[in-house]
């Protein structure tokens, strides 16, 4: 995908910012904002220029308002027109879930700024990034009971992990739109901010990972914290930080990260995301839609 007409991305500093562009429809999603996304994704992943990615919204309404219910050219919303006999059939994956599979593939960090209404996909899509922040004027709703639909965008597996069984169900039970104050309380967001200071506090987020970090470091750490707290046991854990320690103390980041703190003077780290993560990378197997 060569241009985007439903998103922007724009990239200064090691810091890629992806806006969701349809101000006039509140940012609301449509498929083809969803593979923009997706092809964002792959084109951040591939530059090892960037370091750290911040998600918002155009306008000062809205993050996301949701599935755009009224598309051009009519049609089914939620899911595709198609009629299918098998369930395994690709044409029944939600768009939701495909984005935030994708988004939980990434290398690089995930930032939240979120500045204003964001509800179902514009809330579900969120809780595959890694850190949220949200504006005063942030509104969150799991609305699905309320349109006769279940959570969609894979958020049945990411918001009781990030928010505790209990809150996830109240807010889905529910579907009830609430509140910043009452997102942060609940675990759902990291702080709360000002209109006017959302995305400054954002970027100084992501430039202190851009800034102070090794790539190769933040990717594996984003991996492993992701994949490793669903294992069965602690001992799964120990395994892959056994080699990763083992790999990594060789490289030359990790020589670089003694050195510059010996020296007291900021890092150069020279390691690459798409060439120098270790040798067992990745170590799950993909997993398929079927």
């Amino acid at each position: 995908m060569t241009e985007y007409t439903q998103i922007t991305l724009e990239k200064a500093d090691g810091i890629a910012t992806i806006t969701l562009n349809r101000p006039e429809k509140m940012n609301a999603y449509t498929r083809r904002m969803g593979r923009e996304i997706m092809a964002a994704m792959d084109d951040i992943d591939a530059d090892d220029g960037v370091r750290a990615v911040i998600f918002t919204g155009a306008g000062d309404r809205a993050f996301c308002a949701g599935a755009d219910l009224t598309p051009e050219g009519g049609g089914h919303v939620f899911s595709d027109p198609t009629e299918v006999e098998d369930l395994s059939d690709p044409k029944v994956r939600d768009g939701g879930g495909m984005l935030t599979l994708r988004l939980f593939e990434s290398k690089k960090p995930l930032i939240s700024a979120c500045n204003g209404v964001a509800v179902g996909v514009g809330a579900t899509m969120q809780l595959a990034m890694d850190i949220r922040l949200a504006s005063e004027n942030a509104r969150y709703g799991f609305v699905f009971a309320r349109r006769g639909i279940v959570p969609e965008a894979a958020s049945s597996w990411f918001l009781p992990r990030i928010v505790g069984i209990s809150q996830a169900l109240e807010w889905c039970y529910s579907g009830r739109v609430f509140d910043a104050a009452e997102a942060k309380a609940g675990g759902l967001v990291r702080s709360v901010h000002a209109p006017g200071t959302l995305l400054s506090a954002a970027r100084e987020l992501a430039r202190e990972i851009a800034q102070n970090t090794s790539a190769v470091s933040v990717a594996m750490t984003r991996a492993m914290m992701w994949r490793l707290m669903n294992t069965d046991h602690p001992m799964e854990a120990h395994k892959i930080d056994s080699r990763a320690i083992y790999r990594l103390s060789r490289g030359a980041d990790a020589k670089e990260g003694i050195a510059s703190f010996l020296e007291k003077r900021a890092p150069d780290y020279p390691a690459k995301v798409s060439e120098d993560m270790p040798d067992f990378y990745p170590w799950w197997d993909e997993r398929t839609y079927s």
